[in-house]
């Protein structure tokens, strides 16, 4: 009996979906592209972290897409702003998921906000990639959909508290921190931290996410002298807690975690940030000897002649450079589980000469930890080579 004709082409079109690169089946991807989506800080006080993931994402898909995308398929960015807000994150990723139809997020920008937000993404299967966090919980095998290629915020602690107490000989430490997730998954890195050396903190000031409220923070540690005070917030509130230290004569050795955003730190502190100590989790952004970095640089200014490198735009990169790299091996009809599957069954991607430890393979061998310094003129120098 003959075929009629409605039935043949839905017949065709099924069969063309299962055989054909240019016909997929996931959400997200379609003839010619593959869509990912961040929900991020755009706006508001936190914004130059969420711009800098942006446009490093941006830079490592233009890059990809100039040489005919991956599997001919290029790869697109929608961005919405959370304001680094929770409820905010909430809405946007459930945007992003259910009305933009994203493959994969990207990009995330803060523990509080991806903690609202990776549950969401789990439960529909859409991989979390790249987030701008090191907090624990995004390393629990119970989110399975999260890769993770930065060290952990227990691993930046660790090295602030090792060059503190091994190298310059501190011991008397105190801490200020986001009053959230974010800053006590500080707080609990840096107690941990301490107590293998055993020591405690001898001070702790706390101040609101989205705020500048610093005061009595800074009045509470300084009424207990210490020798140095390790910092978990955003680039706003800790430049202004640092100048106002130096206003009152308070001149502690300070120490930043790389989720401060080091280049919008230091433009922040001007003359007062020099010798504030950050730890970053990328490659230095200057060093051309790395071939990563150099293309990384070619890439942004590609994308925008006006950009220079900073640490945050050179993680945002690396995100993109990764998602490129798995979908390449993941071949023409790429399925996020698939995509996650083969993440962590490699979790070791070379990315032009640089390896990016990733997926359940970054739970064995975390990624490494960089000190930096700023200098006088705003520039950063290794601590290692002080």
């Amino acid at each position: 009996m003959a075929m009629r004709p409605a039935r043949f082409l839905i017949a065709l079109s099924m069969l063309l979906a299962v055989t054909h690169p240019a016909y997929a089946a996931e959400v997200g991807v379609t003839a010619d592209s593959i869509l990912f989506g961040q929900a991020a800080a755009l706006e508001g006080p936190s914004s130059a972290l969420g711009q800098s993931m942006r446009q490093g994402i941006l830079a490592a898909f233009a890059e990809i897409n100039a040489k005919g995308g991956v599997h001919g398929r290029k790869l697109n960015l929608i961005s919405r702003d959370d304001g680094y807000d929770p409820d905010r994150s909430v809405v946007q990723t459930t945007e992003l998921i259910e009305k933009d139809q994203v493959f994969a997020l990207i990009g995330a920008v803060g523990t509080p906000t991806s903690k609202a937000t990776v549950p969401i993404a789990a439960a529909n299967n859409v991989p979390f990639i790249g987030p701008f966090s090191g907090a624990d919980f995004l390393r629990s095998s119970e989110f399975h959909n999260v890769v993770n290629i930065r060290a952990s915020y227990s691993d930046e602690a660790e090295a602030w508290i090792k060059h503190l107490t091994e190298d310059l000989h501190l011991n008397q430490i105190a801490i200020f921190y986001q009053d959230d997730s974010f800053g006590r998954d500080g707080l609990a890195g840096v107690k941990a931290a301490l107590d293998r050396r055993g020591l405690e903190l001898v001070a702790e000031g706390t101040f609101e996410r989205n705020t500048r409220a610093v005061g009595a923070a800074l009045k509470t540690i300084r009424r207990a002298e210490p020798q140095a005070v390790v910092m978990v917030g955003t680039y706003g509130p800790c430049a202004e807690f640092i100048k106002l230290a130096h206003k009152a004569g308070f001149r502690p050795t300070f120490v930043n975690i790389s989720f401060v955003g080091a280049n919008a730190l230091a433009r922040e502190l001007g003359p007062d940030g020099d010798g504030v100590i950050v730890s970053q989790v990328v490659p230095f952004p200057w060093d051309t000897s790395l071939k990563v970095v150099v293309d990384y640089q070619k890439a942004q200014k590609a994308l925008d002649p006006r950009l220079t490198p900073d640490f945050v735009s050179f993680e945002g990169y690396l995100s993109g450079r990764l998602t490129a790299a798995a979908l390449q091996l993941a071949g023409p009809n790429p399925t996020r589980a698939g995509m996650l599957q083969l993440i962590n069954e490699i979790g070791r991607f070379d990315i032009s000469g640089t390896i990016i430890t990733c997926g359940a393979k970054s739970r064995e061998a975390p990624s490494k930890v960089f000190l930096t310094v700023i200098k006088a003129d705003g520039t950063f120098k290794a601590v290692d080579k002080l």
